[in-house]
């Protein structure tokens, strides 16, 4: 015995003969086109016959795009991210009365007939001989959805769209075929659920839940008559019938739609002659896609975790499988932004650098330990506008920032120092370190050929006062040049490079940090706040570096299923003794108790830091840290073109600014903020042997704020040093929003260093 479709009508090999027996009368208005002949059509009954036969079986569906959810470490929304706003739903979640108005509007024998509809196709052949053109259809509600599977597969490729919904014989073949097969598989019931949760509902709303949420902030099971019937009729054409931008218009149509529901008898004339004098009751919620909506400030984290999902291998081993899985949606991503950190970062900013300012100031913090990334933000928000930027200040450029980083100024110095100690240097190492050194003849590099001062380069220390011996406490206290250039020169290059592979540590663009002297002690070098505080954590973890991670889980709905994906997860690795570690912790303790950070100094709990300034003020940091939090500070100007002198920031005026004057302050309350509450863990100090000639201000500066070398020491200039103290201007230029400030090339040239 045949087997029947669910919903009556015939099998499917009847459908089939039954289209073929009416092609030559219907085909063209099948296809939405008139034409006057059978012969017109280019299709012979026998073609036809083999056309509809090689077609597949089975309908591939792919999976409706949905909305991404990506949610703080505390599962608190951040944004909703999407390639179409959609929320599926099942049909038990859609009022009666949107159910009824949309099948009255588009298919009002959908349930008498089968994938197709003879008698529609009929009765539309004959409207359009009468009309002289196409004004009627007779596409089934079942061959809408099915046409909306081919869009939905075609994403957003306008040439695959094209071909999705071409007026032609051979694309409404497909689509009566694969209808014939979803009538026998599905049902009407679920036919119908399926084609309200596809379908385009206009103002970026896919699918009924979330077209009842665009025009009325309510779920679709709360729609009322009248707004049901306006819903069901923007569908024919969504930016004609769109109620926000025409409301007569769409009035008319909703009207349209609620007569013709009385005529099918799914409500009385009574009601629909009350529901069409009802207002349009618009309650309009703004899309809201984007990081550009996310609260807190963390936009920039969030396009952050975009890149990471986008660029992770864990995701999809190509870039267009990763870009699928996203574009997909319907993942809820749980992240590890902590939504206090976040908001004391954001609060530090606002108080210290206005958007306004002709700088900007981007801080990040991150957990010792796990590689965590808790906050991330900066002075300029998200945005396309005046005063605002895309650029995320804090990471690489391959995760959406600067192509070069920005010089890191004095807070490199660190790197050697533990270079050194790892070489088995004491802590109270002590070099000659004069006011004024040629470069060293050479230096040697890690690839066996060493750097060579061919132009007799020269280095000076900011003050003549500064003579060495020095130790490296003394040293590290008051950044002294002379003496990391000849700790440089005594262990050589390589073992700070090993150094800062294993602390991951690269330039913005990804490159490794050049073999250079300035680039090696002087921080000349472009890097992110991201990777200094990375960096930094190691020390705070005794050594231990992790990498950073932005994401703890994702969860995936796929027609109403949930999966778990898997994400990215920190690698730990030693990067140095635990006793090297304890005695930077030893010697950066001190830069916050006397030096030149004393003012990112915290209040209750221990903490250690360093500053930097680099040529011309271009730029200011403060990395620093406490046993469970390290946190990187950078304050200028994203196109290196202001000097930071004579400028006011945050409404303070600085005649010169300093690591430890700005970018420390901001530090200090983004670190106050994020801590308070937790634990105040202690370090595991050192004993460093005596013969400080003394300990005080970093730089030898009354005011224990000057952490730079007034643009004497800058960056890679003809061959790594500067000449006589002074910097020439580089002659390239930056568009707006680029950054610069690394080595050009790595070969010594037009690079930024400083000293504190």
């Amino acid at each position: 015995m045949p087997k029947k479709r669910s919903g009556g009508g015939l099998t499917a090999t009847q459908q089939a003969a039954q289209f073929l027996g009416v092609s030559v009368l219907a085909g063209a208005v099948l296809a939405g086109i008139a034409l006057p002949a059978f012969g017109a059509l280019g299709l012979a009954a026998k073609g036809s016959v083999e056309s509809f036969d090689e077609l597949p079986a089975n309908l591939k569906t792919p999976p409706l795009s949905q909305r991404t959810t990506i949610l703080d470490a505390k599962g608190d929304q951040i944004a909703t991210v999407y390639s179409r706003d959609r929320t599926v739903v099942d049909l038990d979640a859609i009022s009666p009365y949107m159910q009824k108005a949309i099948v009255a509007i588009e298919d009002s024998r959908f349930y008498e007939h089968g994938a197709v509809d003879l008698k529609g196709v009929l009765r539309a052949l004959n409207q359009n001989a009468q009309s002289g053109g196409v004004s009627q259809g007779a596409s089934t509600l079942t061959q809408q959805y099915v046409k909306n599977v081919f869009v939905e597969e075609a994403g957003d490729d306008p040439t695959k769209v094209a071909q999705a919904t071409q007026q032609t014989i051979g694309r409404k073949i497909r689509e009566l075929k694969y209808a014939i097969q979803v009538e026998e598989e599905l049902g009407k019931k679920k036919i119908l659920e399926n084609y309200l949760n596809i379908t385009f509902f206009g103002q970026q709303a896919y699918g009924v839940e979330a077209a009842s949420q665009r025009y009325f902030s309510k779920s679709a099971k709360d729609l009322t008559l009248p707004e049901a019937a306006l819903l069901a009729g923007i569908v024919q054409s969504p930016s004609r019938y769109d109620p926000v931008n025409d409301a007569a218009e769409a009035t008319k149509r909703r009207n349209v739609v609620l007569e013709r529901m009385a005529e099918v008898g799914d409500i009385s004339q009574a009601e629909a002659a009350e529901a069409t004098k009802a207002p349009l009751g618009l309650k309009v919620t703004q899309p809201k896609n984007g990081c550009i909506t996310a609260v807190q400030g963390a936009s920039f984290f969030c396009k952050y975790v975009e890149r990471v999902f986008l660029s992770d291998p864990v995701f999809g081993k190509t870039k267009e499988e990763r870009a699928k899985v996203w574009n997909q949606g319907g993942l809820t991503i749980q992240t590890t932004l902590d939504p206090q950190s976040q908001q004391s970062v954001q609060d530090s900013l606002k108080d210290h650098v206005y958007k306004s300012d002709k700088v900007a100031a981007a801080a990040t913090l991150v957990e010792p330990g796990t590689g965590k990334i808790l906050a991330m933000g900066q002075s300029k928000p998200y945005g396309y506008g005046k005063n605002e930027t895309e650029y995320n200040y804090s990471v690489d450029a391959a995760m959406g920032g600067s192509n070069f980083g920005f010089p890191t100024g004095s807070t490199f110095k660190p790197f050697v120092a533990a270079a050194a100690l790892e070489q088995g240097r004491p802590i109270n190492q002590s070099y000659a370190a004069p006011y004024e050194m040629p470069y060293p003849a050479s230096v040697q590099t890690c690839n066996g050929k060493p750097w060579t001062n061919a132009a007799n380069e020269k280095l000076e220390n900011e003050a003549e006062s500064e003579v060495g011996p020095y130790t490296l406490k003394e040293a590290m206290a008051k950044s002294v040049n002379t003496y990391f250039v000849q700790m440089l020169a005594d262990i050589g290059m390589c073992p700070v490079v090993k150094m800062t592979d294993a602390l991951g540590v690269v330039q913005g663009n990804g490159d490794k940090v050049p073999e250079v002297p300035s680039s090696m002690t002087l921080g000349s070098t472009g890097l992110s706040p991201l990777t200094m505080a990375t960096a930094y954590a190691a020390f705070a973890s005794r050594g231990m570096y992790c990498t950073p991670i932005a994401i703890e889980s994702i969860t995936q709905t796929v027609g109403g299923t949930k999966k778990s994906l898997e994400v990215p997860k920190s690698t730990c690795s030693r990067a140095m003794s635990e006793k090297t570690a304890d005695s930077i912790n030893t010697l950066l303790r001190g830069v916050v108790d006397s030096g030149t950070g004393q003012q990112a100094g915290l209040s209750g709990r221990e903490s250690a830091g360093k500053t930097g300034t680099t040529d011309e003020r271009k730029n200011a940091w403060f990395v620093g840290y406490t046993p469970n939090l390290s946190g990187a500070v950078w304050v200028g100007s994203a196109t290196q073109k202001v000097k930071m002198t004579n400028i006011t920031i945050g409404g303070v005026y600085h005649a010169q600014v300093y690591g430890g004057d700005t970018p420390g302050p901001i530090w200090r309350d983004a670190m106050s903020g994020a801590l308070q509450g937790k634990e105040a863990p202690n370090f595991n100090l050192v004993d460093i042997p005596g013969g400080d000639k003394d300990s005080g201000d970093e730089d030898g500066d009354d005011n224990g704020g000057n952490d730079d070398d007034q643009g004497l020491i800058a960056g890679l200039t003809n061959g790594g040093t500067t000449t006589g103290g002074t910097v020439p201007t580089p002659s390239y230029s930056f568009p707006e929003n680029l950054f610069q400030g690394q080595s050009n090339g790595g070969n010594g040239n037009n690079g930024n260093g400083g000293r504190g």
